[in-house]
């Protein structure tokens, strides 16, 4: 073998240096052996009174699968979302793609798509302005594409509307969780802690002055 002296790259002289050692590959191994356990703690079932409510930026939510949750579901997060009479979700833009079905009411969906622009070496979306309207009720499934800015919006003044909603993990996993929010839904409250029992103010009609 040659010696660094005689080696003709400069990478042999860096390569056989450091006092750092690890055993990533070892506990690899170790955390495919241990899965099957460990899965095996984890729920398929999870119960109606299990799913944590919030009241988040974008609307009130009740998350049936959540990676915090600890599910044994591994590619996609799910919520119940309800929208009061005659209101509103929030706004956001997010790159993972996501479909909703729609369980009760009837409303309507605004989507913008983002182009990509490069700006200063850094890269930033940018909305294209062409406002497209999606008309729902009971029983539609809509999807929504990556990087799309998406409201959603109760067309029942006298009904609460809900839709489930399907999230693709996989981007987050990626180390692409793009998430950005533009608007907050009218009932955001970031310190309440919202309950079965609470949601139901939200539901009643609201008074005409």
């Amino acid at each position: 073998m040659k010696s660094e002296q005689q080696a003709g790259w400069d990478e042999w002289k860096v390569w056989l240096q450091g006092e750092v050692s690890g055993s990533f590959y070892e506990q690899q191994l170790e955390d495919a052996a241990t899965a099957p356990e460990r899965n095996a703690k984890r729920p398929k079932i999870v119960k109606g009174n299990q799913m944590p409510w919030e009241n988040s930026p974008h609307g009130l939510l009740k998350h049936i699968v959540n990676e915090g949750m600890n599910t044994r579901a591994e590619t996609v997060d799910a919520y119940m979302q309800v929208i009061p009479p005659g209101s509103k979700s929030g706004k956001h833009r997010q790159l993972a793609e996501q479909a909703f079905y729609v369980l009760e009411g009837r409303g309507y969906d605004i989507h913008m798509d983002c182009d990509l622009s490069i700006e200063n070496d850094k890269y930033a979306w940018k909305p294209d302005g062409d406002e497209k309207r999606f008309e729902w009720e009971s029983g539609d499934v809509v999807y929504i594409p990556p990087n799309t800015i998406s409201q959603h919006f109760n067309a029942d003044p006298e009904r609460p509307a809900r839709i489930a909603m399907i999230t693709n993990r996989i981007y987050r996993k990626i180390g692409l969780n793009d998430l950005e929010q533009i608007e907050n839904a009218p009932e955001y409250d970031p310190n309440e802690k919202l309950t079965a029992e609470k949601l139901k103010r939200y539901l009643q009609v609201p008074v005409k002055r």
